[in-house]
């Protein structure tokens, strides 16, 4: 793994017991970070990470779903009362289910590949970005994907939402740039993970990015040597 440095760094990650979340987690934290972790299983997130539910350098946040305006703005207090500040926003809550066409799509499933992935970065922004201010600068990172660059059949909703979050990130980067904050976000191609293993059982998985690659580039972007790095969208496509 690339070294980075993030000791005495505050670091929050969402989504920690997704496939992608607790690999991210465990290199913050191997790169000298102090970890918020959340995820909405509380029972989930203090088993992968049990070790550090007992140090109390650290803080699992549970029951947190980053949908509702009222758990972000829960999860950002939470923090800044253990803490009294924030250094990086690392956002990996986000998931894609297939659909029909759009004109056999229901409006339901639609609308939850817009919550599963566009408003859950709007809102955990909305409630950590004056955190950030207050702590003086930082950075977030957000989960965007390929599938934000171009649109494919079947998935409507998921590439809308994937391409809200890139405009999401530079409206949000322009915002903030001021303040000394960095963001930005990264565009996975198809990560290598079990559940996408199980659905594409055929395919050549040395092809994918890895979630050890993925979160590197985000260890990337939340360091200084990424500082004039602002409202960008970083393809990390694997050689897929």
């Amino acid at each position: 793994m690339v070294s980075f440095d993030f000791t005495g760094k505050i670091v929050l990650i969402t989504g920690a017991t997704g496939a992608l979340g607790r690999v991210v987690a465990r290199q913050f934290h191997q790169a000298g970070a102090t970890l918020a972790l959340c995820a909405r299983e509380e029972v989930l997130l203090n088993q992968l990470f049990a070790d550090l539910a007992l140090d109390p350098q650290h803080l699992l946040v549970g029951e947190i779903d980053l949908r509702q305006p009222e758990d972000c703005d829960r999860l950002a207090r939470t923090v800044e009362d253990r803490f009294g500040r924030l250094d990086a926003l690392v956002n990996t809550v986000g998931g894609f289910t297939a659909g029909p066409p759009v004109h056999e799509t229901p409006i339901e499933d639609w609308q939850r590949m817009l919550d599963m992935n566009l408003r859950t970065a709007f809102l955990v922004s909305r409630a950590v970005a004056p955190l950030l201010i207050r702590s003086g600068g930082g950075a977030m990172v957000h989960v965007s994907g390929r599938a934000g660059l171009a649109g494919f059949g079947g998935g409507a909703g998921y590439c809308a939402a994937k391409a809200g979050v890139i405009r999401l990130t530079e409206s949000l980067s322009a915002e903030l740039k001021d303040y000394g904050i960095n963001v930005n976000c990264v565009l996975p191609g198809t990560i290598d993970t079990p559940s996408n293993r199980a659905a594409r059982p055929d395919a050549d998985f040395s092809r994918w990015v890895s979630p050890e690659a993925l979160g590197e580039v985000m260890l990337f972007l939340c360091s200084p040597v990424a500082r004039a790095i602002h409202g960008a969208a970083i393809p990390v496509y694997g050689l897929g």
